[in-house]
């Protein structure tokens, strides 16, 4: 902690995608596809390296779904080797307790579960009735820490299912939070007034997570814009299947720089660049880091127009 606020010249987080082929196909996700194959192990061994290099904290696997990936567990490994905290998001469907059990070998720490719904629908299959066995076997063998992550807005039609969610989650001990489902480009409308009443008391049910840094949040569900410092790009990085370092899963194509060549002087550049996205950002773990750093540093606009972002369909 006290690294993190004394030095600002290398990342607190790292999302890295080892696959981005997903086995589900949920309407409002733009971050998979049915086809690609898994980075090699040997190409993450190097990405990951150079996030040590970069002298990153914490490193988050996610995708497409990352436990598609054959040797995810060296993945994990390779991390841990390099002192860093490593975490994993999933859809949950490929856990089994074997497969959690070598999660636990690994050296996982942390891993996340959204679930969209009660029971599947058109939108999502991530649902309470399909993954509640996933979530006891996960109460059952998991040494690591585990968070669900339950949504409201974004054309989810029952919003008291995401309450339904956060309750079964923590009746089975782990934590729970609650995000604003954003659109393809990171953004949100503002909740009706029923969701805003769900969200609000699913908030106030678990104050231990440590993803609970979303204040944020509450002016996003009144249609608000937040002005606040991103620091993606810096203290922030989003490394794609193909290597490439982006602001977020949100808004690819920007700064676009191979993370073999990536260097302190790139952070430096985007730590004190301004993002034209940041007001109506629904993408709460770049909130999480930036706000390490919310009293320091004022940004100045990008050298490129917000036309330079590019959002990947």
């Amino acid at each position: 902690m006290m690294r993190a606020l004394a030095d600002t010249d290398h990342p607190l987080l790292a999302h890295i995608i080892p696959m981005r082929r997903c086995n589900l196909a949920c309407t409002y996700c733009n971050e998979f596809d049915d086809f690609s194959p898994p980075v090699p192990t040997e190409t993450m061994y190097q990405r990951i390296d150079k996030l040590a290099e970069l002298g990153t904290s914490l490193v988050t696997i996610s995708g497409g779904e990352p436990l598609l990936h054959p040797e995810l567990d060296d993945v994990i490994r390779r991390i841990r080797k390099n002192g860093m905290v490593a975490g994993l998001i999933t859809n949950g469907y490929l856990l089994m307790p074997e497969r959690i059990q070598r999660l636990n070998r690994a050296g996982l720490e942390w891993l996340q579960i959204s679930i969209d719904n009660d029971k599947p629908d058109e939108v999502s299959k991530k649902s309470l009735k399909v993954l509640d066995k996933k979530l006891q076997m996960l109460a059952e063998h998991a040494d690591f820490h585990v968070n669900i992550n339950s949504v409201v807005g974004g054309g989810i039609p029952n919003p008291q299912d995401a309450l339904t969610i956060s309750k079964r989650a923590l009746e089975l001990g782990f934590t729970s939070t609650v995000g604003i489902i954003h659109d393809g480009s990171g953004q949100v409308q503002p909740l009706n007034e029923e969701e805003r009443r769900i969200y609000h008391e699913i908030k106030s049910l678990d104050k231990r997570s440590f993803t609970r840094i979303n204040a944020f949040q509450d002016n996003i569900a009144q249609g608000r814009p937040n002005q606040w410092r991103c620091r993606a790009g810096a203290r922030y990085l989003y490394i794609c299947e193909n290597g490439l370092v982006h602001y977020c899963s949100q808004q690819r194509g920007y700064p676009g720089v191979p993370l073999e060549s990536y260097t302190t002087a790139d952070i430096r550049r985007e730590y004190v660049t301004e993002k034209s996205c940041a007001p109506h950002c629904t993408v709460s773990c770049v909130h999480q880091v930036s706000i390490f750093d919310s009293w320091r540093a004022p940004q100045e606009p990008a050298a490129v127009s917000s036309a330079g972002l590019v959002q990947i369909e």
